[in-house]
């Protein structure tokens, strides 16, 4: 017996109502470009509708003109979606807050997970939408999920109840150590200003640039 080995998201599919509501929220609303359409080939009486998050993965909605929107939430139960997340960068991230409360839209506004920032919301039909942004860039050749095994593994060893920005800093350094070279025989830790005391650190303390 072996595995049935994944190798990311392929697609993600959501029951929508009308086809216009689904265009005006996935692409009018969160960016995602319409990219691709047809019947659904399972259910005559519905209409697929693809989207492309920003990753090349995809988002797909079947859609059917007597379905009206309902913003009911939807339960949580055994087996259910409880949310779905979206990556936004640092800078969409700090408008967010602002864009949804233009248009009405009740949020959590910023949650603080450790690892990274989130926003809470519900779509047009009660789904619970979020969009996060990491706190940390992985060194080059590495991932995000590798970094936060890495701090875990931290986090553990520490005994701390959750993650931080400090285990984040330290996986990222582990990480950089095991994945790149060097031709120093120690890549240890070093003070490069000789010493600690009140007076060293006054000597160096950095000036304003000019300009």
């Amino acid at each position: 017996m072996q595995k049935l080995q994944t190798q990311g998201v392929h697609h993600i599919t959501f029951i929508g109502a009308d086809r216009q509501t689904s265009i005006d929220f996935w692409e009018g609303m969160l960016g995602m470009p319409f990219i691709f359409e047809q019947p659904n080939l399972d259910v005559p009486t519905e209409n697929h509708l693809y989207f492309d998050p920003g990753d090349g993965r995809l988002i797909t909605v079947f859609t059917n003109e007597n379905r009206k929107p309902d913003p009911t939430h939807i339960p949580e139960g055994i087996g259910h979606l409880q949310h779905i997340a979206f990556s936004v960068s640092r800078a969409t991230y700090t408008q967010a807050k602002k864009r949804l409360d233009e248009r009405g839209i009740k949020n959590t506004g910023e949650v603080d997970r450790g690892f990274m920032y989130s926003i809470y919301f519900r779509d047009p039909l009660g789904l619970l939408v979020e969009l996060a942004c990491y706190k940390f860039e992985p060194p080059v050749g590495v991932t995000h999920a590798e970094v936060l095994l890495e701090a875990h593994l931290i986090r553990t060893e520490r005994g701390d109840y959750a993650i931080s920005d400090e285990h984040l800093a330290d996986a990222i350094e582990r990480l950089t150590q095991r994945t790149t070279r060097s031709l120093s025989p120690d890549r240890g830790v070093a003070d490069p200003y000789g010493g600690s005391t009140d007076e060293t650190t006054d000597r160096h303390v950095a000036e304003r640039p000019r300009g």
